[in-house]
């Protein structure tokens, strides 16, 4: 096993004064930036641009075999009203011709896994140029079992690992009998509902799914007959992997039909989710990620108190892509190149300390990263506060998430059917 590990933070991101030559690495990052997903790309972008610059550019870049390198970010619009997958590879396509090396993206699994097909196909024709795809949001189990390729590493948690997290306290609960799902119909949220409807039934076989829906991503404006259709099946809990516009306005629908039931998600947490929910969010809202907790480390208290500086009505609203760019640095550095094929091989079976206060441990046989999983609760009570004394609230609203438990190196066991495939 590689063990890529760091006594601080601006360790994991030395330079070398020693270095002589400089370089720069292309990343094509694609996601939507137009459309009803709009902010959470363009959060996303900020979010991958400022880590590149925070961890690299800004400090004269990395030493990688005496050469100083540099990230360059190129934002490309994944998004035709909705994310596209089409779209999306035409971005990839693009951005390859403007020299790109590496592709990120994260914001839909159907777009991901274009995107996958998308590069395994051009390395096949391009042995002497190939590029490697990371992918920081994209959950859906496929994507590293089935559809699992040398070419892509997964960084955040897949969906049944957070849903194995979700359904471990939603089964400790004697009170929940009856449980509703909502999601959107592609396939992270068809996703999302088998594994809901396979775990409730392995932990609490008592428990009766009561309804279970899925609505077009992106085209729904109002949620009011999906909320209605909760509250006349006498649900106990709502499961929604909705993001972006469709959480928002999910959201909104639950608000007005005063469920009074527990909701538990994936993605309520910034966006304008937080604010939307503000107080009534309190004892409702529950979600797993992963991401900081109440005990913030020092490294990462500055890293966000330095980004609200630059970007005061953002959010730190994908945390995982810190390690992203940590990762990737130090892949290039233990291989002593930025060639994408030796960055991926040193990328496999590393092990990294993250700022974040968790492991992250990138699984050779499939590429899924494990990392410690939080389960989240709405609230504005004793929210942590960055280095320079400011609520690390979302949206600016006061309020926030902590978390109510931990599951350290969640699912790590988890079996794949993966048959990779290497070069």
């Amino acid at each position: 096993m590689k063990k890529i590990l760091m006594a601080a933070a601006a360790a994991v991101f030395a330079v070398s004064g020693a270095a002589g030559a400089e370089t720069t690495v292309k990343i094509a990052w694609i996601d939507p930036l137009s459309g009803p997903f709009a902010s959470t790309g363009q959060k996303g972008l900020q979010n991958f641009q400022f880590a590149a610059d925070y961890f690299v550019n800004n400090q004269g870049g990395i030493d990688v075999g005496g050469e100083m390198v540099k990230f360059e970010i190129l934002a490309y619009d994944g998004a035709e009203g909705f994310p596209s997958p089409k779209k999306s590879t035409l971005q990839a396509e693009k951005g390859l011709g403007e020299g790109a090396t590496f592709i990120a993206q994260g914001n839909s699994s159907g777009v991901a896994a274009a995107l996958t097909d998308f590069v395994s196909k051009s390395n096949r024709r391009n042995p002497d140029n190939p590029v490697v795809f990371l992918n920081y949001s994209a959950v859906d189990p496929a994507l590293t079992n089935d559809l699992c390729n040398f070419w892509h590493f997964r960084f955040d948690a897949n969906s049944d690992i957070k849903m194995d997290a979700l359904t471990d306290v939603m089964a400790a609960d004697d009170s929940l009998k009856k449980v509703y799902l909502i999601g959107q119909d592609y396939s992270f949220g068809q996703a999302v509902a088998a594994g809901a409807e396979r775990m409730l039934a392995a932990k609490r076989p008592d428990i009766e799914i009561v309804g279970n829906e899925l609505h077009p991503i992106g085209q729904v404006q109002d949620f009011t007959p999906y909320a209605r259709n909760v509250k006349a099946s006498g649900a106990d809990a709502l499961i929604t992997g909705n993001w972006g516009g469709d959480m928002v306005n999910l959201g909104k629908a639950i608000l007005e039909a005063d469920l009074g039931i527990p909701v538990y998600t994936y993605y309520a947490a910034a966006d304008g989710i937080t604010g939307l929910f503000g107080e009534a969010g309190d004892g409702v809202i529950n979600l797993v990620s992963e991401g900081w907790t109440a005990n913030l480390t020092p490294e990462f208290s500055a890293y966000h108190a330095a980004f609200k500086a630059q970007f005061p009505d953002s959010d730190i609203s994908q945390p995982r892509i810190i390690n992203v760019i940590g990762m990737l640095s130090q892949a290039m550095q233990a291989a002593g190149t930025t060639d994408p094929k030796a960055v991926a091989m040193a990328m496999e079976n590393m092990e990294y300390d993250s700022m974040l206060g968790t492991k992250v441990f990138m699984r050779a046989e499939d590429h899924q990263a494990f990392q410690n999983v939080h389960i989240q609760s709405h609230t504005n009570d004793g929210l942590p506060s960055n280095a320079a004394g400011d609520i690390m609230d979302f949206d600016n609203s006061g309020y926030g998430v902590l978390s109510g438990s931990t599951i350290e190196m969640a699912s790590m066991g988890m079996e794949t059917t993966c048959e990779m495939k290497r070069p």
